[in-house]
């Protein structure tokens, strides 16, 4: 039996956080099983007066869910708001009140707002939320809590749920650290490094009483795959437009999320054929790839954000001669359809509680809008339109690469031979000893990390410029695959080389990193 959950306000300022509410209680598998969702604008129209219907549905609801914003809304004969109202009537019915504050700032609320909110803290425990993802994990934590407490739900949901056998000693404080930094800059979030373990956890709603959920591991774990094996990620790349053994190159690999979506994404990009740009616009000139890099990545971060880690499958990115397609274990919600995909929807996310923290970290844009996103570049370079399917139990996701480039062509029709040509001025005996030297740097066997490092180094760069500039968020898997490889090989070097923690620090090609490039063309796009 479902129980009435009421969403204040008539308030034009939380339109669209209504609605987002409602699509999420009723598109997720758990909840819309206990609470059926009541907003003021779905019902008909009547000849009842408004505060008359609003007071009768906050009576016949189990549940009050209110929402403050800087707004008071408009007031009747006394100066009273509809939402005080509810509020009011919540309360003297003795209704369950969940109440979310927008915003940390009150110095544009109005003051009666502020009257209502210090009026509801001193009665109960606020959440302050920041948007619409902010909102619907809290309120997603909210009722699951409720539910457990009532004794509706003894299996809390997968990403909430305590990881057996994990302690918070099997979560690493750096990389804690890392994301309450990045989270703080680039979403403006309350907690920064060096908070407590505890203290973070219990703020991201991650902690199932004292032990540390599933979402918890899959983010911040020292080592994710000892407690869920199968939260790997697969990579492989085929020659051709099928799958067929033996695989020419394969990689599992293992993290936690953030580090999963970077090296599934390196894994894609080293492979894709890539043009170099000019500094034209910036002092810096960008890597193109074939697929848009950050239509990539959205691919990747839909699979990896939006599994069904109860399942013992893993998340599959497979590059073929023509598209790229990451699979993924799981579904739709029941409320979307693929053609739905495709316009602006409400975010429905399978695990929110691991989503939300993703969103602060920038690997999720914006509610609802990663597909557009990732449609709108393909467009943009002239790609076909992704495509969406499923296949069993799996969501697949397919991007597409360009049409190869004919061949140019001699005057007789046949088809030129200038990399045979090429190849015959390398091994006549008029070739210099610089030559031969360049032939042997260019053989030198470097990783596709390596090689999209040196391609991108124009000048004197620090760390984060050239992370930036290869689209990678995760610092350690940085410093790992890119910075130290290079660096040992002799290829690029520290602008000071006898102070290696120096906040001036800059990194340059050396002559060895130069004569490389001087070798090896970046690979155009077919």
């Amino acid at each position: 039996m479902t129980e009435r959950l009421f969403i204040s306000s008539v308030q034009k300022e939380f339109a669209a956080e209504r609605r987002a509410v409602r699509d999420f209680i009723r598109g997720d598998a758990l909840l819309r099983r206990f609470f059926d969702v009541f907003l003021f604008e779905d019902l008909p129209a009547s000849d009842r007066r408004t505060d008359d219907v609003y007071l009768e549905e906050v009576a016949h609801s189990g549940i009050y869910l209110g929402l403050f914003g800087d707004d008071y809304g408009s007031t009747d004969a006394e100066g009273v708001s509809p939402t005080e109202r509810e509020f009011d009537e919540a309360t003297r019915c003795g209704r369950v009140r969940l109440i979310f504050v927008r915003g940390t700032d009150d110095t544009r609320r109005d003051p009666r707002m502020l009257v209502l909110i210090r009026k509801a803290g001193g009665q109960l425990i606020r959440k302050r939320v920041t948007d619409v993802a902010d909102l619907t994990g809290a309120v997603y934590a909210s009722l699951v809590e409720y539910l457990e407490r009532t004794g509706r739900l003894r299996t809390r949901p997968f990403d909430a749920a305590a990881c057996s056998g994990a302690t918070v000693d099997d979560l690493s404080p750096d990389l804690l650290d890392l994301f309450l930094a990045r989270a703080q800059s680039q979403r403006g979030y309350a907690l920064g490094p060096g908070t407590p373990m505890p203290t973070a956890l219990a703020h991201l709603d991650l902690l199932d009483g004292v032990e540390p959920s599933h979402a918890a591991v899959l983010l911040f774990g020292a080592k994710p795959q000892r407690f869920l094996p199968s939260s790997e990620v697969k990579c492989m790349h085929f020659h051709g437009k099928e799958v067929r053994k033996p695989i020419p190159s394969y990689q599992i690999f293992k993290g936690t999320v953030f580090e999963l979506v970077d090296r599934a994404a390196d894994f894609v990009l080293s492979k894709l054929a890539a043009t170099v740009g000019t500094r034209a616009e910036s002092n810096q000139a960008p890597l193109t790839y074939e697929i848009p890099r950050e239509a990539v990545a959205e691919a990747i971060v839909n699979a990896v954000a939006h599994r069904d880690y109860a399942s013992n499958a893993s998340v599959q990115v497979m590059l073929f001669a023509d598209r790229l397609e990451v699979w993924n274990p799981g579904r739709l919600p029941i409320t979307l359809s693929f053609e739905q995909l495709t316009r602006p929807h409400a975010s429905i996310p399978r695990n929110p509680l691991l989503a939300e923290p993703m969103f602060l970290a920038r690997y999720v844009e914006k509610a609802g809008s990663g597909i557009l996103d990732m449609l709108a570049l393909c467009r943009e370079v002239g790609l076909p339109a992704p495509e969406f399917r499923q296949e069993g139990g799996e969501f697949v996701q397919t991007l597409w690469r360009p049409e190869p480039a004919e061949a140019p062509e001699d005057g007789t029709g046949q088809v030129t031979e200038q990399v045979t040509e090429q190849v015959t001025e390398q091994v006549t005996e008029q070739v210099t000893e610089q030559v031969t030297e360049q032939v042997e740097i260019a053989e030198q066997e470097l990783s596709a990390e390596v090689q999209r490092l040196l391609y991108a180094i124009t000048g004197d760069l620090a760390r984060r410029e050239l992370q930036e500039r290869l689209g990678l968020k995760n610092r350690e898997h940085f410093r790992a695959t890119y910075l130290t490889p290079a660096l040992a090989a002799g290829l690029i070097e520290r602008t000071a080389p006898d102070n290696p923690t120096s906040r001036l620090q800059r990194y340059r090609l050396t002559e060895k990193g130069r004569a490389w490039l001087a070798t090896n063309e970046p690979r155009k796009a077919q």
